[in-house]
């Protein structure tokens, strides 16, 4: 047999081969996706252009609404949904409940977005006059790493305060009526706080924590539906793009799904810059630190190894 036509029989091979794997992953009938009523998932839900695309595909998309990053965790860990997108600390939270989660991808940092506030009157002016006070905020959230973080910054423990866990509506409330000496929170709570309450900001996450939104699927779909997976990331990267170039008319379909004014999520917007960026050593090692400092003060009842839920196409 001549080298010609060895050469060309390896090559037709390889690429049968590669249409012989593609055709192998059969297209799941449905795609379960929780979010958030202020997320990105929640974006892209209301501009309906994943569910066009997949409904081209035979795909189904059904929309799971979560109170939380935790919650929606819980539900991806025991399969109501296959998708999730939530902040930094709910995906360690939720791998040392030995989750079978993956990273799929993550947003760029938005330390802007999250910050310790406190009354417009109020005596504290820095964090470190936050020893010996009450500080509500969401346990196991992205805000509870940045109070830790800040709270060492500035020469104090976490035992220095006194955490009161409450979610974001009632912690609103604790923080209206002055049950409470600080509130940590996110955007969009943290603009509308600012904005009606005329919170005062005494330290936002920069310098301290990079804050990331991370698109997240359970191993099981991302391992049989690879394609599929990428697709979803590949939509929210194309997503980001028209968010960004379209504030007014993002924070139109924000207020819409969260209830929040528009000048609301104008505010917060102008802080938050969506993208879908593929997993990075240096984010993986961002978040290792987060789960081992997690660890450290007992928030975590055990180490987590985040690279564990490393994910490629490649594999």
């Amino acid at each position: 047999m001549n080298k010609a036509l060895l050469s060309g029989l390896i090559s037709g091979l390889v690429i049968a081969t590669t249409v012989s794997a593609n055709a192998a992953e059969k297209l799941p009938e449905t795609v379960n996706i929780g979010y958030q009523k202020a997320n990105i998932f929640a974006l892209l839900k209301y501009r309906g252009t994943l569910d066009e695309q997949f409904k081209k595909q035979g795909i189904a998309v059904k929309w799971v609404e979560f109170p939380a990053g935790p919650q929606m965790l819980e539900g991806l860990n025991v399969g109501s949904i296959d998708l999730a997108a939530t902040g930094d600390a709910p995906p360690t939270f939720a791998q040392a409940a030995k989750a079978d989660l993956v990273y799929l991808g993550h947003s760029p940092a938005n330390p802007k977005t999250e910050a310790i506030v406190v009354p417009e009157n109020s005596p504290v002016k820095t964090v470190a006059d936050l020893k010996g006070k009450r500080v509500a905020l969401n346990k196991g959230s992205d805000v509870n790493y940045l109070l830790v973080r800040a709270l060492e910054d500035a020469g104090l423990s976490y035992k220095d305060i006194t955490p009161v866990y409450l979610p974001p509506a009632d912690a609103r409330a604790a923080f209206q009526r002055g049950a409470v000496d600080a509130w940590v929170i996110w955007d969009p709570f943290l603009s509308e706080v600012e904005t009606n309450a005329k919170a005062r900001l005494v330290r936002n996450a920069e310098g301290l924590v990079p804050h990331y939104t991370f698109y997240l699927a359970s191993r099981k779909f991302a391992d049989t539906w690879p394609q599929t997976a990428k697709q979803v990331v590949d939509e929210l990267g194309t997503l980001s793009q028209w968010a960004n170039g379209h504030p007014q008319e993002a924070a139109k379909i924000l207020s819409t799904s969260t209830g929040l004014p528009e000048p609301i999520w104008q505010r917060a917007l102008a802080r938050m810059p969506y993208g879908a960026e593929r997993m990075t050593p240096q984010v993986f090692a961002e978040q290792q630190a987060l789960a081992d400092k997690f660890t450290q003060i007992g928030l975590l009842p055990v180490k987590v190894d985040v690279s564990s839920a490393t994910w490629s196409l490649d594999k």
